[in-house]
């Protein structure tokens, strides 16, 4: 069997750069990448798009999912190439529910307070309303343990999330037929550990555990491409 396609999909308020440190360990194991840009409409229509991009590659794929990311490939794993999941500080939603009603089952993180709406233009329709998050709260609550440097670049370069995306329900649950690894991120500021380690548990994932911001694959980027080869071995075999 060929080497399983790691496709990386990226989280709200970020883009591919997040991976950056992850990628070249990768690559540098012969593991073939590919690091779509998700357009954050909707659930539904991000989890399509990923998997069309799933479709089109010729062989088995793993795919890793940080942050909504998670909640995407929840959805696009269904596809038949995919042998593998990955969430990184991750959403695992279950069939039929949505983002806002996991976490509405734990306390708020401190994202909730810096949080900021403007609108998009809608053709045909009512304008839409995007998330972001606040460009001067973000290194604090997305990204503590990275360089601060990087950090600004991150909060100036973010790409925001259509808010009704967060009360759209998946549609389905590939973790349920497909095996499954999940890194809780101890020190996320962004998503509450609780719902990271809920998720995993009702999945029955392989988890570890860092201690981490919301950006591990930056802060802790061998770490999760250890994961992403455990990952990799297995679906290769």
């Amino acid at each position: 069997m060929p080497t399983p396609t790691v496709v990386l999909i990226h989280g709200a308020f970020a883009d591919a750069s997040s991976f950056a440190r992850v990628i070249p360990e990768l690559l540098a194991d012969g593991i073939p990448v590919a690091a779509p840009a998700v357009p954050m409409r909707s659930l539904r229509g991000d989890a399509a798009y990923i998997a069309s991009v799933v479709r089109q590659i010729d062989g088995p794929v793993v795919l890793v999912g940080h942050s909504y990311g998670g909640a995407v490939i929840t959805v696009a794993g269904v596809e038949e190439n995919v042998r593998a999941l990955v969430y990184l500080a991750g959403y695992a939603l279950e069939e039929g529910e949505s983002l806002g009603e996991l976490q509405g089952r734990f306390a708020a993180s401190d994202l909730a307070a810096a949080l900021v709406t403007t609108s998009f233009p809608i053709e045909g329709a009512e304008p839409g309303t995007d998330v972001s998050v606040d460009v001067a709260k973000f290194p604090a609550i997305f990204a503590h343990d990275i360089d601060p440097d990087v950090a600004k670049v991150l909060a100036v370069s973010q790409r925001p999330l259509a808010a009704a995306a967060f009360a759209e329900p998946a549609p389905a649950a590939a973790w349920k037929t497909k095996p499954a690894w999940g890194v809780v991120c101890a020190a996320d500021h962004t998503i509450n550990p609780e719902v990271e380690r809920f998720g995993y548990q009702r999945a029955d994932m392989k988890q570890v555990e860092l201690d981490s911001s919301h950006l591990v694959m930056l802060s802790h980027s061998k770490a999760v491409a250890d994961v992403i080869r455990e990952a990799v071995r297995s679906a290769g075999s």
